[in-house]
């Protein structure tokens, strides 16, 4: 079988499709803009302060966590035009629990139709084929709805989806300096080299690991830390260190396709984290307010982050401490995979 054909045969489905609607196999990278556009529409429709640009999106469908383009992505097209697609990925959280994530993006004009009924469907038909061959033991499927999107939130409920956690998208409207926001005695904000980022990593994923549903990151995931083009930009990082021990972080980046797209200036002041041994000092307000300068110097007017609401060490009202307030609200929504 030849490459083209490969990638145009319908993907296997037992979902009903709608009339006029054709889905096949992924056809990189030619699908990969269109896809990407989708991707972007729908998550400001859900309310996802979130965006990539066409060369994150290829980057990241190099090697997707989870996930083989080849046998898991369905395109939706409708006389040739691609209008959605889905993607089948599972990983296995730090309690052995393994989710089954069923990815669906869709036109949000078609977000209440039967094609996204038929989307999920297939998706979940795929991630149960990759179930099957794995063992026994808790498995969920996961997908996400938002405040923003009622219909897609009403189809997931109807076909046995539960929220399960609940994230804001947050916004602060200045980049005024933060008073009562000093580094803590003993710590130093140094310059990112590259002989950092494998403590930066390390000490990143090590902070995590008390988060809800934290999933160990791939070699996948530490090659886009490194390389990718718009969150790895060090200039804006800044990173604590007590002695040769990175105490805390926060990794902030300015996504310019993104703000010319929303017309706005937005800094993003994201993977914060804070290692347990410094926690309760005040080194994530300290660390986000030295992440303001840097923002304004480039020009920005705002910051932005997400948070899980109910996450345990309390990041909701440190945020709320630094000036963030709630602007979207987004949803994980999960139901048994039996």
């Amino acid at each position: 079988m030849s490459a083209t054909e490969a990638t145009t045969r319908p993907f296997p489905t037992t979902a009903p499709l709608p009339a006029g609607v054709v889905l096949r196999h992924l056809r990189a990278p030619d699908d990969f803009h269109d896809m990407n556009t989708i991707a972007n529409a729908i998550r400001r429709a859900e309310g996802t302060d979130f965006s990539t640009t066409d060369e994150q999106f290829a980057q990241f469908y190099a090697d997707p966590p989870g996930s083989d383009p080849a046998t898991d992505v369905a395109v939706a097209e409708i006389d040739g035009q691609i209008v959605g697609y889905g993607r089948a990925a599972w990983h296995a959280e730090l309690s052995g629990t393994r989710i089954y994530e069923v990815i669906p993006f869709l036109d949000p004009r078609l977000a209440g139709s039967e094609l996204f009924v038929a989307l999920v469907d297939t998706i979940e038909a795929r991630d149960r084929l990759i179930a099957a061959d794995h063992p026994d033991g808790e498995k969920h499927f996961e997908t996400f709805g938002g405040d923003l999107a009622p219909e897609r939130n009403a189809l997931l409920e109807a076909r046995g989806y539960e929220p399960v956690r609940y994230f804001y998208s947050m916004l602060r409207p200045t980049l005024d300096d933060l008073p009562d926001a000093a580094l803590p005695d003993g710590l130093q904000i140094r310059e990112v080299r590259p002989e950092h980022l494998p403590a930066i990593w390390a000490a990143d994923q090590e902070a995590f690991r008390d988060d809800w549903g934290f999933t160990p990151g791939t070699d996948g995931d530490y090659e886009r830390f490194c390389t990718d083009r718009v969150m790895a930009d060090t200039s804006l990082w800044r990173i604590a260190w007590d002695g040769d021990e990175v105490a805390g972080q926060v990794r902030s980046f300015i996504n310019d396709d993104e703000n010319e797209r929303l017309r706005r200036l937005v800094g993003h002041t994201e993977h914060i984290s804070v290692r347990r041994p410094w926690r309760r000092r005040g080194l994530a307000r300290a660390l986000i307010a030295a992440s303001f300068p840097l923002l304004r110097a480039r020009g920005m007017t705002e910051a932005a982050l997400g948070v899980d609401t109910e996450n345990t060490s309390g990041a909701l009202r440190v945020y709320e401490g630094c000036g963030f307030r709630p602007v979207t609200r987004t949803t994980t929504y999960r139901k048994p995979l039996t």
